[in-house]
């Protein structure tokens, strides 16, 4: 939802009403009763229970801060209480201010009939999730690319990565917020975009080799994923985040990481715990806030943000299906530094341009 609708919604029940924008000043406050004349309050309709008054000057409160109050709220019931106890008090509270939320679960029904003949083999990637289907074909579903044409199989992985999409971010976010109790929802924010993003899933799947259980039938693709995994081994990374993949690569290395995840869901009855309990140990070590970095264009961007650095982004030129990009950036003594890279895309182009100039700009800021 938009925080847009939040506000519509909040509006209706006055809930802004109750909302302190502002820390208590005893010398504004007011003994209720008082009748001075100077200090008359003025009674505000916040609902047809509830009396609240006003006095003195008006206070402007945002469209977005009461639909940030409205997240906020849901949040608070989410952590008040059990996991379980917490959606089901978060999600009575959606419904209170309209947000209809359906709770009724539709019993899963496989869309393969057959058998396939590679089944025992494709099912060895359970030990690697360190969980048994009860339903196989969940799996193999999770698995299968849209280049695998085969009569009752499932045309693509794409319905369970939208649904292990949404459990890993949620997952991951819970986490987080348990784990680091004292962090700011920036840093939590930080936190999430280094560990919930394709070059980390897509890193994690090839350091655990989920990548070779992929159903596909495709050459050009497995030419690619040959290139990505040699990537990985070249770089022979500790950890699954970190910005450091300098090719583009194929979303499905990544999208098989959600897929599987939507698969552990549904297969275990929709339980998040054993989701996060079987794709935990993929991701491992996950992001602290000793060992989180920002995206190279992130970091470029706030160093030029603090330092008044003026910088640029060209996109030169783009064929033979790659794009080449060129970032720049002026210090303030007028010096421009600047690089081009190529890449098989602009994001991972501008990625490398910016992890060069950056370096440079860090390395001339240590000499001053």
């Amino acid at each position: 939802m938009r925080w847009f609708n939040f506000y519509s919604l909040m509006e209706i029940y006055m809930l802004q009403g109750f909302i302190r924008k502002e820390t208590l000043n005893p010398k504004q406050w007011i003994i209720p009763g008082d009748k001075s004349e100077d200090l008359s309050l003025k009674e505000v309709c916040a609902s047809s229970r509830t009396r609240v008054y006003a006095c003195g000057r008006k206070t402007n409160m945002e469209n977005k801060v009461v639909a940030d109050v409205v997240e906020a709220l849901i949040g608070a019931f989410l952590s008040s209480s059990t996991v379980s106890r917490g959606e089901e008090d978060a999600m009575a509270f959606m419904n209170w201010i309209g947000i209809e939320v359906d709770t009724n679960i539709i019993p899963y029904q496989s869309h393969i009939s057959i058998p396939l003949e590679n089944l025992d083999k494709l099912l060895e990637s359970e030990s690697l999730l360190n969980y048994t289907f009860k339903d196989p074909y969940l799996l193999i579903e999770a698995l299968t690319h849209g280049s695998y044409k085969r009569p009752g199989v499932p045309s693509s992985y794409q319905r369970l990565e939208f649904l292990g999409d949404a459990v890993l971010d949620y997952c991951i976010t819970q986490h987080f917020y348990e784990e680091y109790r004292d962090a700011s929802s920036e840093f939590l924010t930080v936190m999430r975009t280094i560990s919930v993003n394709n070059e980390c899933y897509a890193i994690s799947a090839i350091k655990v080799k989920l990548h070779e259980h992929i159903l596909h039938n495709s050459q050009e693709l497995d030419k690619q994923i040959a290139d990505t995994v040699n990537e990985v081994e070249k770089l022979n990374l500790k950890s699954t985040f970190g910005w450091e993949l300098e090719t583009s690569f194929p979303h499905v290395v990544a999208d098989v990481m959600e897929s599987v995840a939507g698969a552990i869901y549904v297969d275990s009855g929709y339980s998040k715990e054993a989701v996060f309990r079987s794709i935990r140990p993929l991701l491992e070590p996950l992001v602290t806030p000793k060992t989180a970095r920002l995206h190279p264009i992130g970091q470029l961007h706030e160093l030029c943000q603090r330092e008044n650095y003026k910088r640029t982004k060209t996109l030169v030129s783009r064929s033979n299906g790659e794009a080449s990009v060129k970032v720049e950036v002026k210090a303030n003594n007028g010096i421009p530094h600047k690089f081009t890279a190529k890449a098989a895309n602009e994001k991972t182009a501008e990625k490398l341009a910016s992890k060069e100039v950056l370096q440079k700009l860090l390395k001339d800021l240590n000499k001053i």
